[in-house]
């Protein structure tokens, strides 16, 4: 009887060891929002930049400039005065700019956002703005054409400026004092 219950445990233990047998991957699709997301963000960023070409073909008599950021501009005024300079970082800018849809519907005016300071890189400030400020030099007015992801974004203002609006942003700066530590 001994003899049959090691056989049994025996047969039982060499039927139960088997080589393991390996897992099939789960397949999830985890870019499937991310690339619908981008497809929709070149869609729109096609759209814009064909709006804001409609816009700069009504007016050519303006020298309009591609920026490196990704959007246009041309000089209203601009300054002879070569010793003026461009801001730099930690320099306070004061300035003043009216916003517009591209249809040319004004949304504010200078009066109703009135003159701003900003000192350069160290405050919050919508990105096409941002940029746009390096580019100028005190008593000059610049009209940029701000595609959506360089003005508000997806979000607007949360007031005036609505979801993903492409803006016309006329800016005066007033006066530029250099940061002393430059």
């Amino acid at each position: 009887m001994n003899k049959l219950i090691t056989i049994v445990l025996v047969a039982l233990s060499l039927v139960s060891c088997k080589a393991p047998e390996a897992r099939k991957p789960v397949t999830v699709k985890t870019g499937s929002f991310i690339d619908a997301s981008v497809e929709r963000n070149i869609k729109l960023n096609a759209q814009e930049k064909s709006s804001i070409t409609k816009v700069m073909e009504q007016q050519p008599e303006m020298d309009f400039i591609a920026s490196e950021s990704g959007f246009w501009y041309y000089y209203n005024s601009k300054s002879e005065i070569d010793s003026l300079n461009t801001p730099n970082f930690g320099d306070i800018i004061d300035y003043n700019y009216n916003v517009k849809s591209l249809n040319g519907t004004l949304v504010y005016s200078k009066e109703d956002i009135q003159a701003q300071r900003y000192v350069m890189d160290k405050q919050e400030l919508f990105t096409g703005l941002r940029e746009g400020l390096k580019l100028m030099k005190t008593g000059e007015t610049v009209t940029f054409l701000f595609p959506s992801q360089k003005a508000y974004g997806y979000y607007g203002d949360q007031n005036k400026i609505g979801s993903n609006m492409p803006l016309i942003c006329e800016v005066t700066v007033l006066a530029i004092k250099e940061n002393q530590s430059n």
